[in-house]
């Protein structure tokens, strides 16, 4: 089978995944342990979201923080990539934003895939009193943030006059380990815009939930490849990534009550619409279809059972092996 690089999204509390663990120190090293475990494993990274409270209702439960989160990894592992999904354009300025990234690729010693949105959560934005202004100027900021970041990154005194941001003779040192820059990671579909900005400052595009239709995403790659045709990019350069909610059933379990917390009230049919429910073999088969359909890059998200690691090594030791 096609060789293909995973990622894990690590337990963080956004998707109810922590709510088992009272104490929240115990909480972070649960999160911490599951991304020392999927570098053991051999999964090529891990991956945090950036929101602020859980989802798909807010609720009084941890949701640690993304970018203090990823410091804190960056030194308790080693060699894994280290990666959100996807920072929030709206949260941070910026300048900032390319100041705190410089800083955890080099604290990872050059780990860090830097992964940013234009943000969509818009009961998050108002609790936390950001402004949410429409998905058009949303889209501009982030187009113009990708300026912004970009110069942060490789020029020696920052500079950019936009309508949304501006930055003037901004110094960024160190500015990370990776060159020309750590890997720029645009997540979302839409085909106006947002992979118009991945055809020209990304390295990868990000994606997913529609396994019940692979025209989809080989529709997205030819509308990335034209982006990209357009400016004169080679559309290999570009990784081609998704995530995928995965429940990985074990004999005897129910998968109804598995992915109870998972599903945010979805009947079990319609969650399998856009999440694999099943045993090794029925994962393996769909990760198949996908990378037949244009994928070389699986996130596996919202697993359950993560947290206690048994589920984490039968996918390690069931799955992976078949794409290897």
């Amino acid at each position: 089978m096609t060789a293909v690089r995973f990622g894990l999204f690590v337990p963080q509390g956004w998707i109810l995944d922590l709510v088992d663990i009272e104490d929240p120190v115990e909480q972070f090293e649960t999160m911490s342990r599951v991304a020392q475990a999927a570098e053991r494993l051999g999964f090529d990274s891990a991956w945090l979201f950036d929101h602020f409270h859980t989802y798909h209702r807010p609720v009084l439960e941890t949701t640690f923080e993304c970018w203090t989160s990823m410091a804190a990894l960056a030194r308790d592992t080693s060699r894994i990539r280290l990666g959100q999904m996807v920072t929030c354009n709206g949260y941070r300025n910026p300048a900032l934003l390319a100041k705190m990234a410089s800083t955890v690729d080099v604290m990872s010693h050059g780990r860090l895939d830097f992964g940013i949105g234009a943000g969509w959560y818009e009961h998050e934005y108002l609790a936390y009193g950001y402004p949410y202004p429409p998905v058009p100027e949303r889209l501009a900021m982030l187009r113009e943030a990708l300026q912004v970041i970009t110069a942060m990154w490789t020029e020696p005194y920052a500079s950019f006059e936009g309508v949304h941001y501006r930055v003037s003779g901004a110094i960024n040192e160190p500015k990370g380990v990776q060159r020309p820059h750590p890997p720029i990671w645009v997540g979302g579909s839409g085909e106006k815009v947002t992979l118009k900005l991945a055809a020209r400052y990304g390295d990868a595009t990000n994606f997913g939930g529609h396994l019940d239709d692979m025209g989809w995403y080989r529709h997205k790659w030819d509308v990335i490849r034209a982006h990209c045709e357009a400016i004169g990019r080679d559309p290999a350069s570009l990784v081609r990534s998704t995530d995928v909610e995965t429940t990985l059933l074990g004999p005897g379990d129910d998968p109804t009550a598995l992915t109870e917390r998972y599903r945010r009230g979805q009947p079990l049919h319609e969650y399998r619409t856009h999440a694999v429910v099943g045993g090794p073999q029925e994962v393996i088969d769909t990760y198949g279809r996908l990378i037949d359909a244009g994928v070389d890059y699986i996130i596996v998200s919202d697993l359950p059972g993560l947290a206690r690691l048994e589920v984490l090594e039968r996918l390690a030791a069931e799955v992976l092996p078949a794409f290897r």
